[in-house]
């Protein structure tokens, strides 16, 4: 049981954030019943804004970055783990107001935490990650609003990213048309490869949106935001549903009312960090059966603890395809 250990902390001097690697002791932890020694996190999106301080997700200082990690329990107070289990956590405030797992060890509350999935090792769990968690929330939605395979193809926005790259293939292995809609159109091969039948370049849908447009798909998952989002309204088919869970393109959304009052159209917003227990769990149940491992490690990169800063620039500025992760000890 070690008493210091590396961590990558984001401190604040005035306007300026600063990142680097730091050694801490255990005292530094915060509170928890449940200590973690950390094998791996990941890089998200919302890592990036984290990591550049691009924009406040931060809300303590200092603070350790990483939304989410798997690892393996060291220490527990709660009935419900024991020094041995293999967890994961996603979300719950973690980089925001809590430590999160760019870290060798973390401490947290016993009833954020999942047991991982037999189906996954932790680096697999890392590599969907809080982006594929939020893919497989997004599909329950639309599933949920009545979506299915017949009823018509199924949008994914960013699809070269990480919520996109394990949606096209969770979607098409479900029996959906995916149609992929990219910034990337060199990376049509790898997104056919991960199922998409159909690849359309971003800017189709990042224009100035029409109120109504042609009824293309049935379902979308989205997460760009802004006029993105509004196109992929426009375009949905009479009684189709779209998942909105992000924000590449920015937080507004430029949409009419038209698509819901004359087509019926169901928007539905996904939220990842605060989900209750049952339907997290039932996520990662789902991603246990529904997401083919072989696909997950073609979309997959493994960097270094010391590599995280550069790859927060790189998500940032739409240079990474699929999913990042995180091997804590190298």
């Amino acid at each position: 049981m070690k008493d210091r250990f590396k961590a990558m902390l984001v401190t604040k001097d005035g306007t300026t954030q600063n990142v680097g690697e730091v050694e801490l002791g255990r005292d530094d932890l915060m509170e928890g019943d449940v200590t973690v020694e950390v094998s791996h996190s990941t890089v998200n999106y919302k890592d990036g804004l984290v990591l550049t301080g691009r924009s406040p997700v931060v809300r303590k200082f200092p603070m350790i970055p990483g939304i989410d990690f798997a690892g393996t329990v060291e220490t527990s107070k709660s009935a419900k783990f024991k020094p041995g289990d293999k967890v994961l956590l996603n979300g719950f405030g973690l980089s925001e107001t809590h430590y999160g797992g760019y870290s060798e060890l973390a401490r947290v509350k016993s009833e954020w935490l999942v047991p991982l999935p037999a189906a996954f090792s932790a680096a697999e769990a890392m590599a969907i990650g809080t982006a594929g968690y939020t893919s497989m929330l997004c599909i329950l939605a639309l599933e949920d609003a009545g979506l299915s395979p017949e009823k018509g193809p199924v949008l994914v926005t960013g699809a070269s990213g990480g919520v996109g790259s394990v949606a096209v293939a969770i979607l098409a292995r479900l029996g959906y048309r995916v149609i992929a809609s990219t910034g990337r159109i060199e990376e049509e091969a790898y997104l056919k490869g991960l199922g998409a039948a159909e690849i359309i370049p971003r800017n189709e849908l990042g224009g100035d949106p029409r109120p109504l447009s042609k009824e293309r798909w049935a379902g979308v998952v989205d997460s760009v935001g802004s006029k993105t989002l509004a196109n992929a309204i426009a375009s949905t088919q009479y009684g189709g549903a779209v998942a909105a869970c992000g924000l590449a393109q920015g937080l507004d959304l430029p949409a009419s009312v038209a698509p819901f009052i004359l087509r019926g159209v169901s928007l539905l917003g996904v939220e990842s960090v605060y989900m209750e227990m049952p339907r997290r769990l039932r996520a990662w149940e789902r991603l246990a059966r529904d997401l083919d491992v072989k696909q997950l490690a073609a979309m997959t990169h493994t960097i270094g603890f010391r590599d995280v800063r550069q790859a927060a620039d790189d998500i940032l500025a739409g240079k990474v395809r699929g999913r990042t992760v995180v091997e804590i000890a190298r």
